[in-house]
């Protein structure tokens, strides 16, 4: 829910309470006070949470390992990319927290682009693979966010501002 739909919803409740001379002098009891505070995460969600986030960046731990990969940059790049989300879908349409496009999960082999593990997997695999085509690690992470395409195109990092942001961000260069 947005915030902006909230406050709407809000207004329009402390209409209605003046229309009807409704009194809310407890605060404790008003209904916008406890919406408010329904709003709020809860520690057993945050924890959840928590504990969500340590379970992807162990299989992407793993994951790098098995196919060779540095780690470090995998977990930056899950994160640049989904912030270790497992259900994120872009507006482009990427999906997980690898977020890759339905055509490139499938052809990765990838059934069900949801489930970490299984993405991961596709993603990292494909992070693999860019990393030997371009042998070049700017490169590889421009052709996971542009395209192969585009890098080939420019002969390296497309002079797309969000790319080459998108480059320094998971290389923590900014």
């Amino acid at each position: 829910m947005k915030i902006g739909n909230v406050t709407q919803v809000l207004n329009r409740i402390n209409e209605i309470e003046a229309k009807f001379n409704f009194s809310s002098e407890n605060d404790d009891k008003s209904f916008e006070k406890t919406l408010q505070k329904e709003l709020q995460p809860t520690k057993a969600t945050q924890n959840h949470d928590n504990k969500k986030t340590q379970d992807v960046k162990a299989i992407l731990q793993e994951t790098a390992q098995r196919y060779g990969v540095d780690p470090t940059l995998v977990d930056n790049l899950a994160k640049t990319e989904s912030n270790y989300q497992t259900d994120v879908v872009s507006s482009a349409g990427a999906i997980g927290v690898m977020q890759l496009m339905p055509e490139t999960a499938q052809e990765l082999g990838v059934k069900n682009a949801y489930d970490p593990r299984e993405n991961i997997e596709g993603g990292v695999k494909y992070l693999k693979t860019l990393l030997n085509k371009y042998n070049n690690t700017e490169q590889a992470i421009a052709a996971y966010n542009a395209g192969m395409g585009a890098v080939d195109k420019y002969g390296g990092v497309p002079p797309y501002e969000e790319t080459k942001e998108y480059v320094a961000k998971v290389l923590n260069k900014n």
